[in-house]
């Protein structure tokens, strides 16, 4: 009897057992609701991404553009000192290097006294013009007094008082008079043309004065331009073979000036990608070597054409072998630096995300099957595309 309740009483917990656990049925169909739901899931979040996405144009093809400046002397001479080293960075205004003066200097002295020589030479002019006016009034009373004469004795010799010889010869004199008074007057027409034709001209609008003036003034510009000046703010570079005593012409380029406040960021994107791209839309730029620092920016301008259209060798399209490319178009980024910004030099690379505010939405297909079956999709595109 013992040893039969014994058995009796393991087996109740063994049914007991058997009967908490649940059926494999309920346990396989939750599995496989599972599995069928996550692929619909990961579809509906892929669908979403898809429509909500595209807004966001992005290229790794951009690099740091700024302006280059050739700095050529303006005059030709051999160079006596070196402002800044290679790659140090100048300010408007500031000595690049200086050229020997010594020969220009002596220009402008010559310079200086062709001046004051040509201002000599008009006082001279208008000193001849007082005298002609002098002389011409001398000869005009003196035809006077020879007219006077010649009237006198021609009464004379009507009453008998004086020969004719006196007559001829008071007529003599009248004439050559009156031939002293032209001649006096075209010297003082000369000497009015001499000064411009005006008696009271300014000694230094006289033309003379002011020819002599023009070479001055370039004769100090030479040597001003003696003395090479940074034309902008930047860093200088290719200044190495830069020495005292190495002579340079007018037509030789001696140093580079990069601009560091005309930074932008040249950026090269795909044709199809221009569609909904426009000046003034936001930018994020991000440079290879910050890769931690954002950098914001604009849309400033895109490029007039393909690279390949002003290419020195452009493509021949009309060949037999012919293959479509995607062309890309040069779109050019205004930068917004602040104060933390990291320094930019020209060349680096750059990853640039342009904000063109307008998302993909759904595709046609997906829009004729909706309006098949009756369901607007204004509200879908809206949503897709907030502008």
């Amino acid at each position: 009897m013992t040893s039969s309740n014994e058995q009796t009483g393991a087996a109740e917990p063994l049914a007991q057992t058997r009967n908490e656990q649940p059926p494999r049925r309920h346990r396989r169909s939750g599995r496989f609701i599972l599995m069928a739901s996550l692929p619909v899931l990961l579809a509906v979040i892929g669908g979403y991404v898809y429509v909500k996405g595209g807004r966001v144009i992005s290229t790794e093809n951009a690099y740091v553009s700024q302006d280059q400046v050739k700095v050529v002397p303006q005059v030709s001479g051999e160079i006596v000192s070196v402002g800044p080293g290679e790659n140090d960075i100048v300010e408007k205004g500031s000595l690049l290097f200086a050229i020997d003066d010594a020969t220009y200097v002596n220009a402008v002295d010559q310079a200086k006294a062709a001046v004051a020589s040509a201002r000599l030479d008009v006082e001279k002019l208008k000193s001849a013009y007082l005298k002609a006016e002098a002389q011409r009034d001398t000869a005009q009373q003196a035809r006077d007094i020879a007219r006077t004469r010649e009237k006198r004795q021609k009464t004379l010799l009507g009453q008998g008082a004086v020969s004719q010889t006196a007559l001829d010869e008071a007529d003599l004199t009248l004439r050559t008079a009156e031939g002293a008074v032209v001649s006096a007057e075209q010297d003082v027409a000369s000497a009015k043309a001499s000064l411009g034709g005006d008696p009271d001209i300014a000694t230094d609008k006289h033309p003379e004065v002011m020819a002599a003036l023009a070479k001055l003034s370039a004769a100090e510009i030479d040597l001003a331009r003696t003395r090479v000046v940074a034309p902008a703010d930047g860093i200088v570079t290719q200044t190495t073979s830069l020495r005292p005593g190495q002579y340079v012409s007018e037509s030789s380029s001696v140093v580079t000036l990069v601009e560091t406040g005309t930074t932008v960021i040249e950026a090269n994107f795909k044709e199809t990608e221009l569609t909904h791209m426009r000046p003034g839309q936001p930018v994020d730029v991000t440079i290879d070597a910050y890769p931690d620092v954002t950098i914001r920016g604009t849309v400033e301008s895109l490029g007039a054409g393909t690279g390949s259209a002003f290419s020195l060798i452009p493509a021949q399209n009309a060949s037999g072998n012919w293959v479509k490319v995607v062309q890309r178009v040069p779109v050019r980024i205004a930068l917004e630096p602040e104060d933390e910004t990291p320094p930019l030099r020209v060349g680096m690379s750059a990853l640039v995300e342009v904000d063109t505010g307008h998302a993909r939405g759904l595709p046609d297909f997906v829009r004729s099957a909706l309006a098949t079956v009756g369901i607007g999709t204004t509200a879908i595109a809206a949503e897709a595309d907030p502008r």
